[in-house]
């Protein structure tokens, strides 16, 4: 009995407790389901193969896809980013989570950020990603899969274009809020 009144107080300290909701980070597979309304599972590496006879898969980039990242040393479970707008046939601008450091902390969300195709045949086969500590694009260059595309309607497309360039927004508190109970809190994705 002791020890059900201690656990449900300890309970009810955290709910009520001043401590900022910001322990709690975003990863980018559950963001980019959300923003993008593709509805895969899994590590954001393995939503290529998951994709074949679901949605159509391609290396041109369109507004609402997601760009799948390889799996690498550094990344390990890849990594995966809505195409937010379309700049040149090699630059677009990308919203994601969980990939820049800001403010000290990961799980942050990175709206219409510049992602550009440095492959050497124009295949958006590798891409360089803006990082937000350097203030630009960052030096290494990630291995990508593809697009993977949703030719649905996105309530969420229309959210992210309608706000202009930001990192982190305040106003992303809705989408925290939303996403936050169903996202681990564990660091897995740069």
């Amino acid at each position: 009995m002791k020890t059900a009144i201690g656990s449900i107080v300890l309970l009810l300290s955290a709910l009520f407790s001043s401590a900022p909701a910001t322990a709690a980070y975003l990863q980018c597979a559950p963001f980019a389901r959300e923003v993008s309304g593709i509805q895969l599972f899994g590590n954001a590496g393995t939503w290529w193969g998951k994709a074949s006879g679901k949605y159509d898969r391609g290396e041109a980039p369109k507004v609402g896809a997601v760009l799948v990242f390889k799996e690498t040393r550094a990344m390990r479970v890849g990594h995966v980013a809505m195409v937010s707008r379309i700049v040149s046939a090699r630059e677009i601008k990308i919203t994601h989570a969980n990939w820049s450091i800001i403010n000290g902390r990961r799980g942050q969300i990175e709206r219409d950020v510049t992602a550009i195709d440095t492959s050497a045949a124009g295949d958006w086969s590798q891409v360089k990603v803006w990082y937000a500590p350097i203030g630009g694009v960052g030096t290494r260059a990630y291995p990508v899969y593809g697009f993977v595309y949703n030719d649905k309607p996105m309530r969420a497309m229309q959210m992210a274009s309608a706000e202009p360039a930001t990192t982190a927004p305040a106003n992303d508190a809705a989408i925290r809020g939303m996403l936050l109970a169903s996202v681990p809190t564990r660091t897995l994705l740069p």
